[in-house]
Parts: structure tokens; sequence; C-alpha cells
């Protein structure tokens, strides 16, 4: 897999993780270009962590990244390590997303992209999460990614809806 300056990353053999498209990655960026620089990013069911390491490669300050499984936590560290810079921070954690969430208590994520595996159930308890928590910042935005069939919620809690894109079968929709 390449991303932002033909950077080629390590990814897992089958279909463990399912990363996200080449379309939707750059359609994202290109959503959020300019306000990746310099921002605090959360990559939720972070996969193979290519949606981190364009957030790296784009200049962000410090990227968190979330993910269950340890094969791709290690993926994850390795490709982040190659990328960053020494100006920037990242962290890798393993676990259940839910349990993690709160421990985050206290930081503030510019931007946040959730990409659960689609029939995990994970939507609503997530974003409700991440609302309670607080972890959105003031100007913040979230980016969901989820099939064309998931109907998502257009408040919650703090959160509002405030556009939706379609790409083929893949929606995101954002919230702020």
């Amino acid at each position: 897999m390449r991303i932002y300056g033909n950077r080629q990353l390590k990814t897992l053999p089958g279909l463990l993780t399912r990363p996200t498209s080449s379309k939707v990655r750059e359609a994202l960026f290109n959503i959020w270009q300019g306000r990746v620089t310099d921002s605090y990013w959360l990559d939720l069911c972070a996969g193979n962590g290519s949606i981190g390491a364009e957030a790296l490669c784009r200049g962000a300050s410090s990227v968190v990244g979330v993910e269950k499984s340890g094969k791709a936590c290690d993926i994850i560290q390795a490709n982040w390590q190659k990328l960053a810079h020494s100006t920037q921070s990242f962290q890798v954690l393993r676990g259940n997303i839910l349990t993690i969430l709160p421990s985050l208590i206290g930081r503030r994520f510019d931007l946040i992209y959730f990409d659960p595996p689609y029939a995990s159930g994970l939507y609503l308890p997530v974003l409700t999460a991440i609302a309670e928590l607080q972890l959105l910042a003031t100007e913040g935005e979230i980016a969901v990614e989820h099939d064309e069939q998931y109907q998502p919620s257009r408040e919650i809690l703090s959160l509002t809806q405030c556009r939706q894109k379609h790409y083929s079968k893949t929606t995101v929709t954002f919230y702020c």
C-alpha cells in the first residue's frame, strides 16, 4: 500500500484488517487539507494505520491510533516510526476501543477518524463515549466511515452531523 508522497507501508496479509480505499482516503484528506498540519489526530480501529500514517506525512503534530489486533499494532508502530519526524509524536494503543477511550480523558483531538468493522455495532457506543469524555476539540471534526445501508444518528449528545459524502458503497459521515 502506498500513501502521500509515494511512501510504501507494510500491511498484514489476508483480510485481518480492511484498509480504507485510496479513493476514500484521498477524499478525506482533500476535505481536511487545511486542517491536518499541526493537528492532534485520533485514528480509531486503525487497521494497518494508513490513515494515521497519511496524517503524519501531511504534518499532524500528534497521532494516536487504537487497534484491537496485536499484529496490526506491530505493523502500525513500524510504519509510523518510519514516517514520523522528530517534531511529531505518535502512540499506538492496543485493545478494546471502549476500554481505551477513557484513558484519553484530558486530551482533545482536532480530527478523529473512525472506521470500525461495519457490522461491529460500535458506531453509537464509540461516538457517545467521545462526546461524554469530551475528546473532540471545540472546532474539531469526526469522520465516520460506514457502508451505505447504515443510517447514522443526526445528533449524539454534543455531536451534530455536519455533512455526509458518498463514495460508491462507502459513506463518510462527519460530526462537529
